[in-house]
């Protein structure tokens, strides 16, 4: 019997029955840019599978998007904001879990075209599917992020991912929400084949087909032998579980409760069966939910979110075209701009340098990060070559007549930046803007040397740029509001998370550091031991501590800071002495080989603190102070700072306040940065610590007056107690 081509349409899923008997089901979510898994629409879903189950004409499915770049994001963060209880949540994992197990019970072949990002309940759908076809497109990339908001994969992903790529590449992906191009996914077993976007449907089709033919729908995983061999005893899997929690456990020092729920949720899978793993999964789902954790991390992705929408200005102004890009400076900061303005941004640059040794390292830096995409199989060779083409090394001003960005990335020399101010304005057209990577200087003092004030401003990078996620624009009274709203979308493009502050010394982020990195080297001044105070500042949740962190900037660089910040801000910024101690003795920190740690050996990997630092600071090292004096004393100053800025409208809002620590210095994200801290800690506890620290230490510990203002009325930043 013939069997004709009919459509089905729905609200975020269409039906469409080919003559061949493929039913293609395209996503497409409504008022959505990019798909997501809602509630609202699981009814329809599952009346689809009704539907496909009850159909004896059926070949098979292909599950595709309607949305170009877009296979499906993950589930609706906004939907399990929502819940008031874990039962609440573990009951919508259950239902993704229900329908994806139907997916994988249909008798005819399931196929999953992928274009585009694939995360979360996407990748969990896929997998749920009998076959996986990927686009060769850049912006394919699949994975499990949940451990990102402080959850695990809801709808089958802890047990399916395991089955697909094995045991540790499926917990190293959910572990660390890591997303793995199409390519890398074919490697893995993830996928089961990459194609050109314009062929996926025909290649999903082709799939359908092929393995129509055969008794066996799910391919073998692509597991190599030994790692089968080990995953497949008792005792094999033992030993990649205690691995994976002691790796686990180091990365996260307990702050993460989600890491040791993923590992329970594939060990019982694997030794006891997918329906106890499945049940776990749901259970502990609901119950990560509800954690602190948790609703700070959804806070964090709620607020970048919303900054993707925000221009930069009051007004809404449109941005300018950006078609050609200038970077002054071909040193490490110069290098990572051009770097992330060609691969990310897409853009040509032009890169200057005074010398053609530092071009030629410029250049090798930005070959060696395209390289390393392509080796991982981010990218393809030609893509590679693309990117590196579209940076052209100068030693002088030739090509920048067509420029509409420059971004200078010299030494921290007020005249030297004059000086490029006014070779800019001398070679590139009058709309040419001009920006400043300064992390100290005020970019009002920058724009003094400028005939054309508006088009001056900061866009204050942190190293490495290549993986530093911030970027600080600094506009000045007389910043042209086109020119902020141009530099904060060409910072998007850039593959970076934006603010806008408002000018003055450091800023916003060094500006809440200071006080931080100050207080540490008070503490080791007064005795505490240099790897005491970093390791109880990681233990509460920062990527380094205080002088791990001096040894990656430089103590050089932190010593050009300091003074600015003490002639702004008076006493409570005063730098310790102790440092310029250390700058005499040549102490540069990692990049002088010579720091607060030794960088001529490694014990197990571990840094070794420098015992000459006691010596010459004439201190007996101590590990006796209590960890939550040592929080208290560093933490309490750099949120008391926070406080500061957001009293004096250097930040535009406590929601930049938040990601901007976060995101530019590592301010804990489980903490949801300075301001959630401050309201989930007590606003009166605060004012209350830091009088009693006051005190104690002096008065650099003196609330700002918008805590006390909060305190005394009983509120906290974001309302309520």
């Amino acid at each position: 019997m013939e069997h004709k081509e009919t459509a089905t349409q729905g609200e975020g899923f269409v039906l469409d029955m080919r003559e061949d008997g493929v039913a293609v089901i395209t996503i497409d979510i409504p008022d959505e840019r990019m798909n997501v898994l809602k509630a609202e629409y699981m009814d329809q879903a599952n009346n689809l599978a009704d539907q496909l189950e009850q159909d004896p004409a059926l070949k098979g499915v292909v599950y595709i998007s309607g949305k170009p770049g877009n296979f499906i994001a993950g589930a609706d963060v906004r939907m399990l904001a929502a819940c008031s209880s874990a039962e609440e949540v573990t009951e919508l994992s259950r239902g993704g879990q229900r329908f994806f197990d139907r997916i994988e019970a249909l008798k005819v072949p399931v196929i999953a075209a992928i274009d585009g990002v694939c995360l979360g309940g996407g990748l969990e759908l896929a997998m749920a599917c009998h076959g996986r076809v990927a686009t060769d497109s850049e912006q394919t990339r699949l994975g499990l992020p949940e451990v990102q908001l402080g959850l695990l994969p809801g709808s089958g992903g802890t047990q399916r991912l395991p089955r697909l790529v094995g045991i540790p590449a499926a917990l190293d992906l959910m572990l660390t929400g890591r997303q793995v191009p199409a390519r890398r996914a074919l490697r893995m077993g993830l996928v089961d084949d990459v194609v050109p976007a314009s062929i996926l449907l025909d290649a999903a089709v082709k799939r359908v087909r092929e393995l129509a033919g055969r008794r066996r729908r799910q391919p073998r995983p692509k597991i190599r032998l030994g790692q089968r061999l080990l995953q497949s005893n008792p005792l094999g899997r033992k030993l990649i579980f205690d691995r994976a929690r002691k790796t686990a456990e180091g990365r996260s020092k307990g702050n993460y409760p989600a890491l040791p729920r993923i590992i329970d949720c594939v060990e019982i899978g694997s030794s006891r069966g997918i329906r106890p793993g499945l049940e776990a999964e749901a259970r502990h789902f609901g119950e990560l939910a509800m954690t602190p954790q948790a609703r700070q991390l959804m806070n964090i992705y709620f607020a970048t979110v919303e900054m993707k929408k925000d221009t930069g200005t009051s007004t809404g102004t449109k941005a300018r075209p950006v078609n050609r890009v200038a970077v002054l400076g071909a040193g490490l900061m110069g290098a990572g701009i051009s770097y992330v303005t060609t691969a990310k941004a897409g853009l040509p640059v032009r890169l200057k340098d005074v010398s053609a040794e530092g071009l030629n390292r410029g250049m090798k830096h930005i070959d060696g990060e395209i390289t390393a995409r392509r080796e991982r199989g981010a990218i393809g060779a030609f893509e590679a070559g693309r990117q590196l083409r579209r940076v052209t090394p100068t030693l002088d001003y030739t090509g920048f007549g067509s420029v509409d960005v420059v971004i200078e990335a010299v030494f921290e020399d007020l005249d030297l930046k004059h000086t490029m101010i006014q070779d800019m304005e001398a070679h590139c057209p009058e709309h040419t803007i001009f920006a400043s990577n300064t992390s100290s200087i005020p970019i009002a003092r920058i724009a003094e040397g400028a005939s054309r004030p508006g088009n001056v401003i900061g866009m204050h990078y942190f190293s490495p740029v290549e993986k530093m996620p911030l970027l600080e624009i600094i506009a000045t009274d007389e910043t042209a509001p086109e020119v902020v709203a141009t530099t904060v979308e060409l910072g998007r493009r850039q593959g970076k998370t934006v603010i806008v502050v408002k000018d003055g010394a450091g800023f916003y982020v060094n500006r809440i550091l200071a006080p931080y990195i100050n207080e540490a080297a008070h503490l080791l001044s007064e005795g505490v031991a240099i790897d005491r105070i970093d390791r109880t500042l990681m233990q509460f949740g920062f990527p380094v501590g205080p002088f791990a962190l001096l040894d990656e900037v430089g103590l050089d660089v932190s010593g050009k800071v300091a003074p600015i910040l003490h002639e702004a801000f008076g006493e409570r910024m005063r730098p310790v002495s102790s440092t310029e101690r250390l700058l005499e003795d040549g102490r540069y920190g990692k990049k002088s080989r010579k720091g607060f740690y030794r960088y001529d050996r490694r014990r197990k990997g571990k840094k070794e603190v420098d015992a000459k630092v006691y010596k010459l600071l004439d201190i007996t090292p101590d590990n006796s102070m209590d960890p939550e004096e040592i929080i208290d004393r560093t933490v309490l100053m750099m949120v008391n700072e926070a406080a500061r800025c957001h009293e004096e409208g250097v930040i535009r809002s406590l929601r930049d306040g938040d990601i901007g620590a976060v995101f530019g210095i590592g301010f804990p994200p489980f903490r949801g940065g300075p301001f959630r801290y401050m309201d989930s800690r007590g606003v009166d506890n605060v004012v209350n610590r830091l009088k009693e620290l006051q005190a104690q230490h002096g008065d650099r510990f003196a609330p700002a007056h918008t805590l006390l203002e909060l305190s005394r009325d009983g509120r906290g930043f974001h309302g309520g107690r």
